[in-house]
């Protein structure tokens, strides 16, 4: 399997929040894989994507409602793992709690907006990569002069 970050998604319906999440990566030249599984219809198959994995990447989980995908990955693998679960208005945002609330033992990280998701990714690869923790610095340097910018052209 070949990619820094290795995006699995709870089913084909999430590619659209994906695509911001690999939008984000490209951005910052990071490699990628993607991948469909589900905790709950397809265990022994992403079980056996979590197998292929031989080298350090960060995952990311990207499952909506019970989303069992982030917990799943998490206590199955010895990778960072970072779940970015679709909001559903339809739950009232009630469903982001699946989230969250993990057993012990199982800690992955939560993060809400896909760029975050692939930044936090991009910071924790860029603990040893030095050249892309410069196009991070890189990254933020430009996020700041935008804003030093749009207070500017208030005065």
């Amino acid at each position: 399997m070949t990619g820094r970050v290795v995006i699995i998604m709870g089913s084909k319906s999430d590619l659209e929040h994906v695509d911001k999440i690999t939008a984000q990566l490209d951005a910052l030249g990071i490699s990628y894989t993607r991948r469909v599984a589900s905790a709950h219809k397809s265990v022994r198959h992403l079980l056996a994507i979590l197998e292929e994995l031989e080298e350090p990447v960060v995952l990311i989980t990207v499952a909506g409602r019970a989303n069992a995908l982030g917990g799943m990955v998490d206590a199955n693998t010895p990778w960072p793992v970072i779940t970015c679960p679709p909001v559903s208005s339809a739950f009232a945002g009630a469903d982001i709690y699946s989230s969250l609330r993990m057993p012990s033992g199982v800690a992955p990280l939560v993060v809400l907006e896909p760029e975050g998701a692939a930044l936090a990714a991009a910071k924790i690869l860029a603990l040893s990569d030095p050249a892309l923790r410069a196009r991070i610095t890189a990254y933020q340097s430009r996020m700041e002069d935008d804003i030093v910018a749009a207070d500017q052209s208030l005065m």
